[in-house]
């Protein structure tokens, strides 16, 4: 039983452990581009995110004692690179405040915004390719909020977590977020009809 819960890497990982160069090379090439990716969809930034990777890994290697199977060792360092990209975020400080009750304030417009998007998604289909492209036009804190959620997979438990919010909280900016993507791609889409080329 154990052996079928083994991580398919993990021979690279045992030897990681015993600060094997090699090893730490080869679980470098394996993981670099989807968590390169990772880090580029929250930040919008190439350079940061190739500087998150750089710390990422460093990070992974120094702490891969506390890593112990429970789960996938991608899994396990995609939560490392999250977080360092979010502590990049933190420190640009262009976050909208990540207080609950800035979130939890119920205006007609937000009602209205969430209407419009729900009658919006009903009626239109968008394709990833074009959702992968307008959202890095999306506010820091809605790109952050989407890239987690559709892209990383995260539940909004576990983003309530990361973000140090309430699960409430996570849900409204989500909202928000998949409204303004909706806005968006919609716009896009006009000026296609208007401008094919």
């Amino acid at each position: 039983m154990e052996a079928a819960n083994k991580n398919i890497h993990q021979e690279l990982i045992d030897k990681c452990r015993e600060n094997d160069r090699k090893a730490q090379l080869e679980i470098y090439k394996l993981y670099y581009k989807p968590m390169y990716n990772t880090s580029l969809r929250i930040l919008n930034h190439e350079a940061e995110a190739e500087d998150v990777m750089q710390e990422s890994f460093l990070d992974a290697f120094r702490k891969i004692n506390d890593y112990k199977g429970e789960g996938s060792f991608g899994g396990w360092l995609k939560r490392i690179v999250v977080n360092n990209s979010l502590d990049i975020i933190r420190k640009r400080k262009e976050v909208l405040p990540l207080e609950d009750s800035y979130y939890q304030k119920a205006d007609t417009t937000a009602a209205l915004d969430d209407s419009i998007a729900a009658t919006a998604a009903e009626n239109v289909e968008y394709r990833v390719e074009e959702i992968k492209k307008a959202i890095p036009l999306l506010a820091e804190e809605h790109r952050v909020i989407l890239s987690l959620f559709l892209f990383e997979g995260y539940d909004h438990d576990e983003i309530a977590q990361i973000l140090k919010i309430t699960n409430n909280a996570s849900r409204t900016r989500f909202s928000r977020a998949k409204a303004k993507l909706l806005k968006i791609l919609s716009d896009q889409r006009s000026i296609k009809m208007f401008h094919p080329n």
